[in-house]
């Protein structure tokens, strides 16, 4: 979805991302597309749920969108700038500006560094607050997230904390680089049900108090449509769908869309991707409303504005 007008804080514009596929071999291996071709526009302020199921591509356009992978083809934006076309302290700049919170706090955490120094080191590298307001600051960005602020909290490892107190501690490293937008790639999925919530309701508040831009990750629809504006369904590294997220739950028009909303539940892991014919649509051999031209070209690129599909055979039509 593409619209100049509008002031965007992130911005992928035709990205398509490729790895080897394991066992290939020199430029002849066998490649995977993990991202093909996606327009994803996130306006300053929202609130934006992109979902789909395991292996659709949304890792791998979230690292795209903050810098951490670069496109093979394509571009990415933060707040209007290029990445492509800059270097050095510009591009630390830009890349400070989106900050990606990981799905699992346990492998994101570096196990050998205190609390203190998980949130000090964005402060550092960054240099965003002088040497004699760094705890201080390092306090009020615990505080922010609802941990603890003494010092011996402050010493604990992150294998000493819990789940959801390992989340927020990300999100606090997350937000001492003073991001504006922040990318949280299945926030939740690592934690018992009993924390979901609070963490939810955690980024929620965060969101309006600090005025991100806000890309959330998710499998489950009826976490993005609780909370989000807009909502982006991904498919085998396509966006299949995308538009005002209590539209597109209660009115679904790609045959994906309407099975994971039928569902109730969150959507399971992709088909192997052998079992999709290349250049089909990647919902290929499971929609019900499969004719000749899903299987001989990809599907059709959505609409402008709205309500969007990339369906030939769209419900509602």
């Amino acid at each position: 979805m593409a619209d100049g007008s509008r002031s965007l804080a992130l911005a992928a514009r035709g990205v398509v991302r490729r790895y080897r596929a394991r066992g290939g071999l020199g430029a002849s291996g066998a490649q995977v597309v993990a991202v093909a071709g996606v327009t994803l526009e996130l306006e300053v302020g929202e609130l934006y749920g992109l979902v789909g199921e395991s292996g659709a591509g949304k890792s791998t356009l979230a690292r795209l969108l903050v810098g951490l992978e670069r496109p093979d083809s394509g571009a990415v934006t933060i707040n209007g700038q290029t990445l492509d076309t800059l270097r050095g302290a510009e591009l630390r700049e830009a890349r400070r500006r989106a900050q990606l919170v990981f799905q699992d706090p346990a492998a994101a955490l570096d196990p050998l560094q205190t609390v203190g120094s998980v949130v000090t080191e964005p402060l550092l590298v960054h240099r965003t607050v002088p040497t004699g307001g760094r705890r201080r600051r390092v306090r009020e960005l615990l505080s922010g997230v609802g941990l603890p602020t003494s010092d011996e909290f402050l010493a604990r490892r992150p294998a000493e904390l819990s789940g959801g107190e390992r989340q927020r501690l990300a999100i606090a490293r997350a937000l001492a680089c003073e991001p504006r937008a922040l990318v949280l790639d299945e926030p939740v999925s690592a934690l018992d049900v009993s924390v979901r919530g609070q963490v939810l309701n955690l980024l929620s508040e965060l969101h309006e108090r600090l005025s991100l831009t806000t890309l959330l990750i998710a499998h489950d629809l009826d976490v993005v449509a609780f909370l989000c504006d807009r909502v982006g369904v991904m498919l085998g590294g396509y966006l299949v769908e995308e538009g005002r997220a209590d539209e597109v739950i209660r009115r679904p028009r790609h045959p994906f869309t309407a099975a994971m909303v039928g569902a109730a539940a969150p959507v399971g892991h992709a088909h192997r991707l052998e079992a999709v014919p290349p250049g089909a649509c990647p919902y290929s051999g499971r929609c019900p409303s499969e004719g000749g031209e899903c299987v001989n070209a990809p599907p059709k690129a959505a609409a402008a504005t709205g309500h969007c599909v990339a369906c030939y055979f769209p419900r509602g039509s």
